[in-house]
């Protein structure tokens, strides 16, 4: 959806080039010259848009719901990483303005959650004003180092550590996390002095349905190495359809998404943490994560057989 919404909004942009509305173009493009760098300070968020009813109706229609445990970092920086199973990678993106319409403002109060997601996003036209506007931001290190030193305090910096990459990973009783290796997140919290929040969202794998191809076989071939080039892979999947939830469509299915907000993993501020100290946080951050899913499991969907798989 990602691809789609921004390819609509280069084509709309490219439209306007070759008519007689040019002169937007022109404008806008100096605009975007002049604000290139605002996506990494911060960007550059609409509370308009949390009063836009359209975002309760698209929460309700699954419906998507945050629940906590106790988070004690309200006056607080803290990188709330949030572990996402990608099995279904093609549906996985919220819009910016759902978080406010899910009650993590009520949750907690006096944070303001800010998502990361591609850079390479924020240089499409115009749908990088959309994705600023619901408080999103690149998931590069200027960007949220920004977020966690020059942006005062009570930022939540959300994460997606496996991404793309988690594609191809899963199966069916088992959830697997591309986390093992990725250790820059903790890197960046030691630098910066801000909490690991883990973070788990249940129910997400059932929204669609994944054509899975056997191992050896020639469209798995194409998969990984199209994965081991692009860091991605391509899926095939399929939801409901418009006028049945017994048809196949592209619509996700009705299934109850919760994310569950972890216990947080306090960290000190170390200027340039040591490999052992990274590798200690890193530890301490997968442990508190194994433990909430394994807590959560049975409370929001899944089965008490159901395993967690950090590789």
């Amino acid at each position: 959806s990602l691809a789609l919404a921004g390819t609509v909004s280069l084509l709309v942009l490219i439209y306007l080039v070759f008519t007689s509305f040019w002169p937007i173009s022109a404008l806008y493009l100096a605009w975007i010259i002049f604000d290139w760098d605002t996506p990494e300070k911060g960007g550059r968020r609409l509370p308009c848009l949390r009063r836009w009813t359209v975002w309760r109706h698209f929460r309700d229609y699954f419906p998507v719901k945050v629940r906590c445990r106790e988070v004690g970092c309200r006056d607080r920086t803290f990188m709330q990483v949030v572990v996402v199973p990608s099995k279904r990678i093609c549906h996985h993106y919220v819009p910016p303005t759902l978080f406010c319409s899910t009650g993590f403002g009520e949750m907690f109060p006096g944070i303001r959650p800010f998502l990361t997601t591609l850079a390479g996003n924020f240089r499409l036209p115009i749908f990088r004003e959309y994705l600023m506007s619901g408080g999103l931001c690149p998931v590069t290190r200027r960007a949220i180092g920004y977020l966690l030193s020059k942006n005062g305090t009570g930022n939540a910096v959300a994460i997606v550590i496996g991404g793309a990459a988690e594609s191809l990973s899963c199966r069916p009783g088992v959830t697997t996390l591309i986390l093992k290796n990725r250790k820059g997140f903790v890197r960046m919290a030691l630098q910066h002095g801000a909490y690991l929040v883990p973070s788990f969202s249940f129910g997400e794998n059932d929204l669609f349905r994944q054509v899975v191809f056997e191992e050896g076989s020639w469209m798995r071939s194409i998969q990984q190495r199209f994965q081991k080039m692009m860091g991605f892979a391509p899926c095939v999947f399929y939801g409901r359809g418009l006028t049945s939830v017994h048809s196949r469509g592209f619509l996700p299915y009705a299934r109850p998404i919760t994310t569950v907000v972890g216990e947080p993993v306090m960290v000190p501020k170390i200027e340039d943490p040591s490999c052992e100290t990274v590798d200690m946080y890193h530890e301490m951050y997968i442990r508190s994560l194994l433990k909430l899913f394994n807590e959560n499991k049975t409370k929001y969907g899944l089965s008490e057989t159901d395993e967690l798989h950090i590789l």
